[in-house]
């Protein structure tokens, strides 16, 4: 009777000793894709700041050409002044850019302009770091999604108030919205 206890406790503290190294396991994974998530975030914060700076100086050598005294980026340097997502403001930013090749490919002023040519090299890093960055985003955030979702990491993930996060284009799989695809 005296061993069948002991084989009970023993039995017990193992079985708790792996349902506790399972939630250690679980919660440590979700923390460090959470981590890296933020981390993109942030490389894709950095990287639009810099975009913006260069259309700005794209903007100031355009004025200063072509004295036409038109304003091609006003919509686009003004988004700064708005709410928008991450992903809005790389979309306005892209479309800034397609107006800056429109313009270098109709004035051959701007064509000879060596600080252009150097800025739209920058543009295209600049379109390589965000495409690779929001790659990784969105990567992570559906190994996370796929955590917060599965049992049993879900529980742990309820626990800690993990929740279902948005890819980088804002887009929510969950909800009952078909037509989100916008161009």
């Amino acid at each position: 009777m005296h061993m069948d206890i002991l084989y009970i406790f023993l039995f017990l503290v193992i079985i708790i000793g792996i349902l506790a190294i399972i939630y250690v396991l679980y919660y440590n994974k979700m923390q460090f894709l959470r981590t890296k998530i933020e981390h993109a975030e942030g490389i894709i914060d950095e990287t639009l700041r810099e975009r913006y700076d260069i259309l700005i100086r794209a903007n100031d050598i355009v004025m200063s050409i072509l004295k036409d005294h038109k304003e091609y980026f006003k919509e686009h340097i003004n988004i700064k002044n708005k709410q928008v997502t991450n992903f809005e403001m790389d979309r306005s930013l892209k479309d800034a850019f397609h107006i800056l090749t429109k313009l270098i490919d109709d004035y051959p002023l701007l064509q000879k302009n060596k600080e252009l040519k150097e800025i739209m090299s920058q543009i295209k890093a600049t379109n390589e770091k965000i495409a690779a960055t929001t790659s990784y985003f969105n990567k992570n955030t559906n190994e996370l999604n796929n955590y917060v979702r599965k049992f049993p990491s879900n529980i742990i993930g309820k626990f800690h108030k993990f929740k279902v996060s948005a890819f980088f284009d804002g887009k929510d799989m969950t909800d009952n919205i078909y037509n989100d695809f916008k161009l």
